[in-house]
């Protein structure tokens, strides 16, 4: 199916997708509209241009892919499924979620990742292929990010204040050389072998997403930061 969305109000758009009785769902000419693919599963869906804020928010499964860029809170608490953007993405990527898989070619925006949580067999990622923002990880409870700084002239691929609140999950940065401002509550240490086993299969999906070089990914050092458990952040979230 194929969709035509220049003009269309965001509510009519996704009225549309909703009411599909076909899996495979083109939409050409997107325009900023919102919520596309909200709550959505067992549809795959193919956008032409800009969709607007909350791409796949609450996204339940099946996938989106966009040609393009992609605005403000993709992803937000997505349960499962896989979103794909081939362009850079706004401001809170990946918020709150819970789930499933979020591959971005380019940049992200301020605050991705932030919130990310995780239960059981439900283990979020977000791979970020450009540079992050400031805030990357903010309160991550769970999951998994990825950063690799791929044409990133930076010494850093991140902004300031990675890690903050951090207090679960894994977070793994292509660099040389650390933030200067990581919190004492995070903990970062070189990749080992046994930490890029751990994410081996997902440098292999990247890649094949958006036709990157394996070679060129792991051409530079890997560091992966944890919450610092002798300096937690146990003391922001309880009384004694």
């Amino acid at each position: 199916m194929r969709i035509n969305a220049d003009g269309k109000h965001f509510k009519i758009l996704n009225d549309e997708i909703r009411a599909a009785v076909e899996q495979e769902i083109v939409i050409d000419n997107c325009e900023g509209q919102r919520y596309i693919g909200a709550g959505m599963s067992g549809k795959n869906i193919t956008i032409n241009g800009v969709p607007g804020n909350d791409l796949g928010c609450y996204l339940d499964g099946g996938s989106i892919t966009v040609k393009g860029n992609a605005q403000d809170a993709t992803g937000d608490t997505m349960n499962d499924g896989e979103i794909v953007i081939h362009g850079s993405s706004g401001d809170a990527t990946g918020y709150a979620m819970r789930g499933g898989k979020i591959f971005v070619k380019g940049n992200a925006g301020y605050r991705a990742g932030i919130h990310m949580k995780a239960y059981k067999e439900q283990q979020p990622l977000l791979v970020i292929g450009g540079e992050a923002g400031s805030f990357l990880g903010e309160y991550q409870a769970g999951g998994t990010i990825i950063v690799l700084g791929l044409n990133s002239n930076k010494k850093v691929p991140v902004g300031s204040m990675c890690g903050t609140g951090m207090h679960g999950g894994r977070m793994y940065l292509r660099t040389e050389t650390l933030p200067e401002d990581l919190p004492k509550q995070v903990e970062a240490k070189p990749a080992t072998e046994e930490d890029m086993a751990a994410i081996d299969g997902y440098l292999d999906e990247f890649c094949g997403h958006f036709s990157v070089n394996r070679e060129e990914v792991l051409s530079k050092p890997f560091f992966v930061l944890t919450p610092n458990s002798k300096n937690p952040y146990k003391s922001l979230y309880t009384f004694y």
